[in-house]
């Protein structure tokens, strides 16, 4: 299996230039241990900050060396997570969403790596002053919650030049070899991909999930606040997640502050029902627009396979391109 070696395989000491989204409940331990044994480096999905899911989600990894990350803004109301996080001496610790000042002293005494996730070239210059070791430069194509504004082309190649040495690594759309091939050639060190993961056979999610993720496009997603007004929590202003779009997103996108009262308790009360019983029409499937690269479920050792293998063949054509 062919070896791309770049600044964060580098840092990192792993094989590959890929990391595991660390989706929060989605990321767990055999996921997270899997994508390190097949060479990249998982990430569990500490996401809300809950301090009893840390110790089951390490211990679930076994003896894998993989890192963890947190929404920053849910960190702050719950720092015990993060000791108990660094406890188990991650590889990683990754963060986004919030001013991440407040953890760096501990992240970095703890010996773990700080990986900050940013939307806005502010944010990465922000991260870059702050001592962060690799910066996730997040496009607006991405699955789940992020911000709308910055694509991912655009977006990672400014950040690339804004926070040079700092490695960048590219996020949003990305889902196979041609798009980490597309992102090393904008720079980037490597890429973070958590739609393409969320159907991995390791992914904690249902069945009925990873075929709704097989069978969707990206032209079936939609960006909306929709979900965490209904479900929870909800996301300090300016935030939305990408997901499939279905009956809910439809009956309320654009009209989101209409979600209130007796109303709103009633679409709860439907999304819990339908929560339960992996009811696509309410519940949520985050996706970005990586989502039309899927077709099947894959193990996530096969997902580092291929898209390892395709970009370098990408790559190896590359001077077939120069014009002379």
């Amino acid at each position: 299996m062919p070896r791309l070696r770049t600044a964060l395989t580098d840092l990192l000491g792993i094989e590959h230039p890929i990391l595991l989204a660390p989706m929060a409940a989605i990321s767990g331990g055999r996921l997270a241990a899997a994508v390190t044994e097949a060479g990249g480096l998982g990430l569990l999905g500490g996401g809300y900050a809950d301090p009893r899911w840390v110790d089951p989600a390490f211990h679930e990894a076994g003896n894998g060396r993989v890192g963890i990350g947190f929404i920053t803004w849910a960190l702050d109301r719950q720092p015990e997570a993060l000791a108990r996080a660094l406890a188990h001496r991650p590889a990683a610790v990754m963060l986004s969403f919030g001013d991440p000042g407040t953890h760096v002293a501990a992240i970095k005494e703890a010996g773990a790596r700080l990986i900050c996730q940013v939307q806005r070239l502010e944010e990465a210059e922000q991260a870059a002053a702050l001592g962060a070791d690799v910066i996730v430069a997040q496009g607006q194509d991405g699955g789940g919650h992020g911000r709308v504004g910055r694509g991912t082309l655009g977006f990672v190649r400014a950040a690339v030049e804004a926070v040079a040495p700092v490695p960048v690594v590219a996020a949003g759309g990305i889902g196979d070899g041609r798009g980490l091939a597309a992102a090393l050639m904008l720079g980037a060190a490597g890429v973070l991909m958590g739609t393409r993961f969320y159907a991995a056979e390791e992914a904690v999610a249902p069945q009925a999930v990873k075929q709704a993720l097989a069978e969707g496009r990206g032209d079936d997603t939609v960006f909306t606040g929709v979900f965490d007004r209904v479900r929870g929590p909800e996301w300090p202003g300016g935030y939305g997640g990408h997901a499939l779009r279905n009956a809910l997103t439809e009956r309320w996108r654009g009209r989101e502050s209409e979600l209130a009262g007796a109303v709103l308790e009633a679409e709860r009360e439907a999304y819990r029902r339908a929560d339960e019983a992996d009811d696509l029409s309410s519940r949520v499937v985050w996706a970005g627009e990586a989502v039309d690269l899927i077709r099947e479920s894959l193990p996530a050792s096969e997902i580092v396979r291929r898209t390892v293998s395709e970009a370098a063949a990408v790559l190896s054509v590359a001077p077939r391109f120069v014009v002379s």
